[in-house]
């Protein structure tokens, strides 16, 4: 069984790393909320009403904004973007508690490495960047009482990249994890979809890859076809020769497979000695024509092992969207009872699927 036609595999499977990073940033939201509260609760506030009041304001909407974002669907899918201007609500919130706290010298002014981290984790090297470039300039506002003239001297620039430090070694230090975590689950990903032999799909690759596509032809009424190719001669020369040389053969077998393919087809080593390809926008007439390049490719490149020229041949089997099925399920299906046809017809040969009268 291939699977059932899918229209997002790819959106889906972003869709999954977007809601754990969105729980681990929902987490970020209520720690800092706790963190302010439990601040405010102790006196960390200055001790006037208009201060507790507008700290108080802050935390009211601040916790609003977190309900509407998690809890509420306000946007039912996750997005980077979204991820992004929680970090920047973040900072807004951090910056108006500093003002009406103890400013630089409070101890809440540490609370910005929460939307660096945030954002180095989701969204990368340039919107973190920004991110500590607006911090930057809240620091500066935060501070006031700095004359125009001192901003370029020395002493303040020193004093200021210390201050500033921390925030962005963190935010560059969590980007360079966050891009090796994501290479690393890249690479895993590719290997999961790899034939270690061949170098093609495997099956599990071309479901991915093949639904998608076929999904996009059933959409749009596009023709598309299935070629299941197999070989005629792995059980001779494994016999004859060895499993080394049956390995060879199959990736022989896969190089010239490839060789008469566009690069919007989909190849994949089904099993054994077994290929299955989808032709996106090809009709059975263009299938055919693919299928019998691909066969006289093979019968007339015999594969050199070890000094000897082994003679090497396959049979193919034509499935054809939408006249010989509306599913990529019955179109390998239909395309591997065209194989066996064409097995039974004496190999070597190409056979188009016809349902029974």
């Amino acid at each position: 069984m291939i699977g059932t036609p899918g229209t997002g595999t790819a959106v889906s499977i972003e869709q999954e790393e977007l809601r754990g990073i969105s729980r681990t940033v929902a987490e970020i939201h209520w720690l800092l909320l706790i963190l302010v509260l439990v601040y405010l609760i102790f006196g960390g506030v200055r001790q006037d009403a208009e201060s507790n009041a507008a700290v108080s304001a802050g935390l009211f909407f601040y916790a609003a904004l977190v309900m509407s974002f998690r809890y509420a669907n306000f946007y039912r899918r996750e997005t980077r973007w979204k991820i992004g201007i929680e970090a920047l609500g973040m900072v807004l919130f951090i910056t108006w508690v500093l003002w009406y706290t103890h400013g630089l010298a409070s101890p809440l002014l540490n609370a910005y490495l929460l939307p660096v981290i945030t954002s180095a984790l989701t969204l990368g090297k340039i919107p973190t960047l920004s991110g500590v470039a607006l911090i930057a300039a809240c620091y500066l506002l935060i501070g006031g009482g700095t004359a125009p003239r001192e901003l370029l001297t020395l002493p303040f620039l020193g004093a200021f990249a210390a201050q500033l430090a921390p925030v962005l070694l963190v935010g560059y230090i969590t980007t360079m994890f966050s891009a090796d975590i994501r290479y690393g689950l890249a690479r895993a990903k590719v290997l999961s979809e790899t034939d270690d032999l061949t170098g093609l799909f495997n099956i599990r690759g071309f479901v991915l890859a093949a639904n998608r596509l076929f999904a996009q032809a059933v959409r749009h009424g596009r023709p598309t076809s299935v070629l299941m190719i197999d070989s005629d001669n792995l059980k001779t020369v494994n016999d004859s020769h060895g499993h080394e040389a049956g390995n060879e053969l199959l990736r022989h077998l896969a190089r010239a497979i490839q060789a008469d393919l566009r690069f919007t087809d989909v190849s994949a080593r089904y099993g054994g000695d077994e290929f299955i390809v989808l032709l996106p926008d090809t009709p059975a007439k263009g299938a055919l024509e693919v299928a019998e390049r691909i066969r006289n490719r093979i019968a007339g490149s015999p594969l050199d092992y070890r000094g000897q020229r082994l003679a090497v041949s396959v049979s193919i089997g034509i499935a054809s969207f939408p006249e010989d099925g509306a599913t990529l399920d019955s179109l390998a299906s239909h395309a591997d009872r065209a194989l066996y046809a064409a097995k039974q017809d004496g190999r070597n040969r190409t056979v188009k699927f016809r349902a029974a009268a």
